[in-house]
């Protein structure tokens, strides 16, 4: 009897909500601990990223027996990075505009005092500044579920690389039942 074909959505999508909760929590200590917005200390959560995806390729390769192909591997990371980059850039557009607005007016004004010290004219700040109040928001939201799935497909090719065991003829034969 064949032993069922597992499925890496479910394994990615496990992994993309703990990977949500991780970050919800983080983004609540950072501003408990009122940690600017802006500060690198903030992508230190992108290391739990990149973690939760190898996880994900790692759990996957083990349900399939400890074999996987190149395309298993990437798929599952991807589908990871996919599924955690709309979790998370909803909740970061529902925190910016609904739970603690203050932080995105922070960041604008880090934003504002950076074009200041480059040397931006008034009338430059003053149409950034516009744009970004008013679609602010909604290019982070975009930005996020972009640009999480491009920047998960190249972790998770690492990923597939390190993580690749393909079955040779040897454990084919071993093995009649597959």
């Amino acid at each position: 009897m064949e032993t069922p074909k597992q499925n890496s959505t479910k394994i990615a999508f496990k992994w993309a909500l703990i990977s949500l909760v991780t970050s919800i929590v983080l983004t609540y200590v950072w501003q408990l601990l009122n940690v600017n917005p802006t500060s690198p200390v903030t992508y230190g959560g992108f290391i739990f990223f990149i973690a939760f995806l190898l996880f994900v390729q790692k759990e996957y390769r083990d349900q399939l027996g400890g074999f996987i192909t190149f395309g298993e591997a990437f798929l599952s990371g991807f589908l990871f990075s996919v599924f955690a980059g709309i979790m998370t850039a909803i909740f970061i557009f529902i925190y910016y505009s609904y739970l603690s607005p203050q932080i995105y007016q922070l960041t604008l004004d880090a934003q504002r005092a950076a074009m200041e010290a480059k040397g931006a004219s008034s009338d430059q700040i003053d149409q950034t500044m516009g744009i970004m109040n008013k679609y602010g928001k909604i290019l982070t939201l975009i930005g996020g579920i972009v640009f999480t799935p491009i920047v998960g497909a190249v972790i998770a090719l690492i990923g597939a690389a390190i993580f690749k065991k393909e079955r040779s003829i040897f454990d084919i034969e071993n093995n009649p039942t597959e």
